[in-house]
């Protein structure tokens, strides 16, 4: 450490003459350092709590009650633990795979709620980014069930993507097909 030249650190900013005790003769402004005392500034006298006044209707604090016809679904378990922490599927799943139910309601007895409700859905059969929106979970969720589901035997999984027959090429008349009908919209 430095010492002034004359020897004395009364004066010297940075020396032991310096009390650390003394927060008066701080000159840094951080947050975190005692700094001088800010004066104390009167505050208006407060009414005890019986005799203020609301300042809204305790009609308008309430939250609005849920409609009857819409069950709430607010999500108890996070997303990664309805995946046991995983993020991607055993196999690769498009967003446009479609998926029907090929279980009997007896096997689904023993499953996670999450898969019964993607057996239930997909009695009609529905493509995973339905699956996704309907039961509002994210749709990478949606994958890894909807392939778990698959490899237990309970959905069957179409993949688009043409027959394998054609060499992994689109149906020619599936596009005929989809290409008539959007001339006629």
């Amino acid at each position: 450490m430095a010492t002034p030249p004359d020897g004395s650190s009364a004066n010297w900013p940075y020396g032991q003459g310096q009390n650390q005790g003394d927060t008066s003769q701080n000159r840094f402004n951080f947050p975190s350092a005692p700094s001088r005392a800010q004066p104390y500034e009167q505050q208006p006298p407060q009414q005890p709590p019986q005799q203020r006044q609301p300042q809204q209707p305790a009609q308008s604090r309430r939250a609005p009650a849920p409609a009857a016809s819409q069950p709430n679904h607010n999500p108890l378990v996070r997303p990664y633990a309805m995946t046991g922490g995983r993020t991607r599927p055993r196999y690769q799943l498009a967003i446009e795979a479609l998926v029907s139910t090929t279980a009997d309601p007896s096997r689904l007895q023993g499953q996670l709620p999450e898969h019964q409700r993607i057996c239930h859905l997909c009695r009609e059969i529905k493509s995973v980014a339905e699956i996704s929106a309907l039961l509002t979970i994210p749709l990478g969720v949606a994958r890894i069930l909807v392939a778990d589901l698959a490899e237990a035997g309970l959905v069957a999984i179409h993949q688009p993507g043409g027959d394998e027959s054609a060499g992994g090429q689109p149906d020619v008349t599936l596009l005929e097909r989809v290409l008539s009908g959007l001339r006629k919209l």
